[in-house]
């Protein structure tokens, strides 16, 4: 068995796939399936803010899809929001402070339905997670998973809404985060009555290091797959590593 690395990239169905939302535009994106068997459950990937270099690549994200598929059988779908670049491209449109990126999940999860893919969850991280509070409460999303809520620009309208639907929701907070620690993250949610907050140590807004990687998708892997083990971080078999200046595994 050898120990996953920051760069390792596991065997994968990968597509490049465009979505297109209600007001057509088309936006960037990448699915990523289990090669050997039916996905277990879809994780739809919503990322930090544009505006401050988020995207589909932001390092939890794009270690998600080179991962998870093989570990834990499911399938990884992230999208560059309207106005977002990445390696992959750009995304037609324009930033809109989350209000017109409820569009693009609304997009990405028509896609998922039309590919058949069940049990789906979302998964934000920072501004991505101010998007799935205001429009991830929705059928057929069986629950939330948020990294660092900075709650920005949702509303407490919109954590009732959540409390109201009784929909699986999940807080990771880093102890150390800029904009909302364990103790604020604890009263503000306190309205959602099934959100479970949990405090990282030690961990800052960005997740930066392979450790915190590790914890943060163990923790979602918790609430998305509970029947499945803890993650070791290892692999018996193929395994890449990628390369930044080629953009590409090799």
């Amino acid at each position: 068995m050898a120990e996953i690395v920051s760069n390792s990239v596991l065997p994968a169905t990968r597509e490049s796939i465009t979505l297109v939302t209600e007001d057509n535009l088309r936006l960037v994106g990448e699915l990523a399936l289990p090669i050997s068997e039916k996905p277990k459950a879809t994780i739809l990937l919503l990322h930090p803010n544009p505006t401050g270099g988020g995207m589909m690549d932001s390092h939890l994200f794009k270690k998600a899809a080179w991962r998870l598929p093989a570990l834990a059988d499911v399938a990884i779908l992230r999208w560059n929001t309207r106005g977002t670049t990445s390696a992959a491209g750009t995304s037609e449109g324009e930033y809109d402070q989350g209000v017109s990126e409820g569009l693009d999940l609304k997009a990405a999860l028509k896609f998922a339905q039309d590919r058949g893919l069940e049990n789906i969850w979302l998964v934000g991280w920072s501004f991505g997670t101010d998007v799935t509070l205001m429009h991830g409460n929705v059928d057929p999303v069986k629950g939330a998973v948020l990294f660092s809520p900075p709650l920005m620009w949702s509303n407490e309208g919109h954590l009732k809404s959540w409390a109201e639907s009784r929909r699986p929701l999940t807080a990771l907070v880093p102890e150390l985060d800029d904009y909302l620690k364990p103790p604020e993250a604890k009263e503000k949610f306190s309205v959602v009555p099934q959100c479970e907050v949990v405090a990282i140590p030690e961990c800052r807004h960005l997740w930066v290091g392979e450790k915190f990687v590790r914890i943060a998708w163990n923790q979602a892997l918790q609430r998305i797959r509970p029947d499945m083990p803890e993650l070791d971080w290892t692999w018996d078999g193929e395994m890449t590593r990628w390369n930044d200046l080629l953009n590409k595994s090799e």
